[in-house]
Parts: C-alpha cells; structure tokens; sequence
C-alpha cells in the first residue's frame, strides 16, 4: 500500500469524543501514523506477517493501519473504556478481523503477553502534566513484550534522556525519522488552534 492511501485510510478512523486530559488523550494524526507505519513495515518488515502489540492504543489509528498492513494479530492495549469503545466502533467499520482490543493498564499488563510479540509500535503520553515519566515506563513495557522491536514516537527534545535510558536497560536504539506533530488545539488551556512539536521515531532492538 502507498503512503498516500495509508494516511487517507487512516483520516477515517473515528477520533475521541472527549478527550482526557489526564490520560493525555491526543489523537495521533493521520499522516504522522501513516509514515510512521509505512516506515516500520517497508523498511524494516516488521508488520506483516508479524504479531504486534499497540500500548495505548486510544481509538485504534495505529493498530488499524497495523492490521492493513497484513499484520499476523495486532493487540490494541488501552485502559480507557471511552476509547475503546469508538475503537470497537473503528474496527466494525474497516471488517478487520485481526485485531484484538484489551483493555487494561499498560503498567499492569498480563505476564503471559511477556516476549509475546514480534514488534510493539506506540505513540505514548509525552510525560507532561500529571504524568511525568510515563514516556519512559511504557517504553519500559515495550522492551518486556517485544522478541525484537519496538516503535515510539518522543519528543525530540528528550532525545538525549531517551537514548540514555534505553542503553541503560540493554538495548539498541536508533532515530529512525524526525517527524513534525501537528498539535490541534484539544483542551481548554491551549491557547493557540495548533502547534507543531518536533517527535522522533524511535527504534529499539531487543
């Protein structure tokens, strides 16, 4: 599939109603999870074929690009019923049928998903507000349920942290692409209609 058709496949993946501010509820735009879907597959082929975990899935833009793709299974993790259930709604909408929705902690996953799957892909909370340092433990479980890969989207100011952190736990780690998101204006307190921050897609390997 053609990065054009992905991202416009993926502009029809129904967004969050009212988004939560506590859980940093954002929804990843078409094109940011197009390219960086399109990357992770035909440049690395680690989507078809493959059994993929998304962490946090929200409403299921990356997992159903995932399941586009031709994974084997994707899992969509999410601990916000609210999401999940446009995310039942998505699914109904694109008849895929591999593709599993759990709801649950991304903290408190089940030990029996532990190097259950082929690559894990996410675009987690950026750690800002009430939940500082939440980037670098859902990277954490990233690095616990993948045999071989994972893909996360970090700000690109947090670069430095992020490469330290993860050579730390033993891994290799790579910038894989430097992305601009497009930040429309969500909550109450944003001041202007959109924002472009600067995100990295990052490359870990087990």
């Amino acid at each position: 599939m053609k990065l054009k058709h992905l991202e416009y496949h993926l502009s029809n993946v129904s967004p969050f109603e009212k988004p939560k501010i506590l859980l940093e509820q954002y929804v990843t735009p078409p094109h940011i999870a197009a390219y960086m879907l399109h990357h992770i597959q035909f440049e690395h082929g680690d989507i078809t074929d493959k059994i993929v975990a998304d962490l946090g899935c929200g409403t299921g833009c990356l997992t159903i690009g995932t399941a586009t793709l031709d994974a084997s299974m994707v899992y969509g993790f999410e601990i916000d019923s609210d999401a999940l259930d446009i995310f039942q709604e998505n699914m109904q909408q694109f008849e895929l049928t591999n593709i599993e929705a759990i709801r649950c902690d991304i903290l408190n996953i089940p030990r029996r998903f532990e190097n259950f799957f082929d690559t894990v892909i996410m675009n987690p909370p950026f750690g800002t507000k009430h939940n500082a340092g939440i980037d670098m433990e859902f990277l954490k479980i990233g690095m616990l349920l993948s045999k071989k890969a994972i893909y996360s989207l970090h700000k690109s100011s947090t670069r430095k942290f992020v490469k330290k952190f993860v050579e730390n736990l033993g891994c290799k780690v790579e910038i894989v692409a430097e992305l601009k998101y497009n930040l429309p204006s969500t909550y109450k307190f944003h001041k202007k209609d959109s924002v472009d921050i600067e995100v990295d897609l990052v490359r870990v390997l087990i």
